[in-house]
């Protein structure tokens, strides 16, 4: 297996070395043709080395598991003394001499990368069928695959934070699979509670929306929402929040999730004779859907639910397109709520609609705040990525 992954790292290694860049060297050959050919054969060879390098993390994490088992089910700590994690990190180097995976610090996270997932990797097909809520085959498959295609820095990260919590493991395994997150962004969000918030507003998406987008709908909402990175902190009114909301747009995407595209702040709809002004509006491109956002500073009001609700009927009339858009999905962002005044609004409304909190303290404590990137540093990089686009 370690074989393969030199080798596989050899042959990537001679892709970047035959790579050019086709803005600072000449075409040989001045055909239209011939230059468009070209293009598509550099599009094709990028497409490759990509696939190359996923191929080599995936043999990379699964020889980690495996060795990580080996260590486990051979109980080789107590068999060959407590020295052995620094004798085999000395064996395995002097034997392949160009490998850099095999310190004893990496030895112990490739141990306990196995003690986290064990359970999907020991998987007892039997166990289904006496037990009827257990994981099947299929989902144990598809949580293999996840966990493969998610770089080793990452795992790292995830193995320190959630080493005895395998469903949190998951959950952010997933999350940086689905929104692409480099190691600083996951380490961002390791540090709150975002596990404990993904999905949690109180919505009626189950009665009002079909059971294919329902699921995916209340999984895209949070609550409460983190709006720390407005750096409000004193007084501040409606208009103050928005602007500050869309001030930090990259962050502000960020924390509502994949999918959603901006559209505009105040957006105006003519209704009837009367203009409507839309808080905030979005379009969310998994659930090809217009996404109506309200935010409200106050405690929530029965009211809320009715004016949001006159929002979603508009847009659905006015901006849904037939064939192309799904029903506009309501969102309301407010200080404050009480639970049970919110789903008697939810129940008396025929539109989707979730209702969420928002709080403005940082989620995460303040002893690591200096081991993570700002909020400007993320969204320095996130421009930077958009631009390479």
């Amino acid at each position: 297996m370690h074989i393969i992954i030199i080798m596989a790292s050899y042959s990537l290694l001679q892709l970047n070395q035959c790579n050019y860049n086709m803005g600072s060297k000449s075409i040989s050959i001045i055909d239209k043709e011939y230059i468009q050919w070209i293009k598509e054969l550099s599009s094709r060879y990028r497409r490759r080395q990509i696939k190359a390098a996923v191929k080599v993390n995936q043999e990379a994490l699964k020889f980690y598991m495996e060795l990580g088992r080996d260590i486990v089910v051979k109980k080789a700590e107590s068999r060959w003394g407590s020295g052995f994690m620094k004798n085999l990190s000395r064996d395995l180097k002097e034997i392949n001499p160009n490998a850099t995976c095999f310190s004893q610090t990496n030895l112990l996270y490739m141990k306990n990368f196995y003690l986290l997932y064990q359970q999907y990797f020991d998987f007892a097909p039997q166990v289904v069928e006496q037990n009827e809520s257990a994981i099947t085959p299929q989902v144990v498959e598809q949580i293999k695959k996840d966990i493969f295609s998610v770089p080793w820095g990452h795992h790292r990260f995830i193995i320190d934070k959630y080493f005895d919590n395998p469903q949190k493991a998951l959950f952010f395994v997933r999350q940086t699979i689905e929104n692409g997150w480099s190691r600083n962004v996951l380490l961002n969000f390791l540090g709150t509670d975002l596990f404990e918030r993904q999905g949690k507003a109180m919505t009626n998406f189950k009665q009002m929306l079909p059971d294919e987008t329902s699921d995916l709908a209340q999984e895209l909402t949070k609550d409460p929402y983190d709006f720390a990175f407005t750096g409000i902190t004193g007084r501040y009114n409606e208009r103050l929040l928005k602007d500050k909301l869309l001030g930090n747009i990259t962050q502000f995407l960020v924390e509502l999730g994949t999918g959603f595209a901006y559209v505009g702040k105040e957006y105006r709809l003519q209704v009837g004779e009367r203009e409507q002004f839309i808080d905030l509006l979005f379009y969310h491109l998994n659930l090809s859907c217009y996404v109506v956002i309200e935010v409200k500073i106050g405690k929530f009001e029965f009211a809320d639910v009715g004016q949001l609700g006159g929002y979603v009927v508009s847009c659905n009339h006015i901006l849904r397109k037939e064939g192309r858009d799904n029903p506009t999905i309501g969102l309301l962002i407010c200080k404050e709520k009480d639970r049970i005044q919110a789903q008697y609004a939810l129940e008396s409304s025929s539109q989707p609609i979730g209702i969420s909190e928002y709080e403005l303290e940082k989620f995460y404590p303040e002893k690591v705040e200096g081991a993570i990137p700002s909020i400007e540093e993320i969204e320095a990089k996130l421009s930077e990525n958009l631009k390479k686009l």
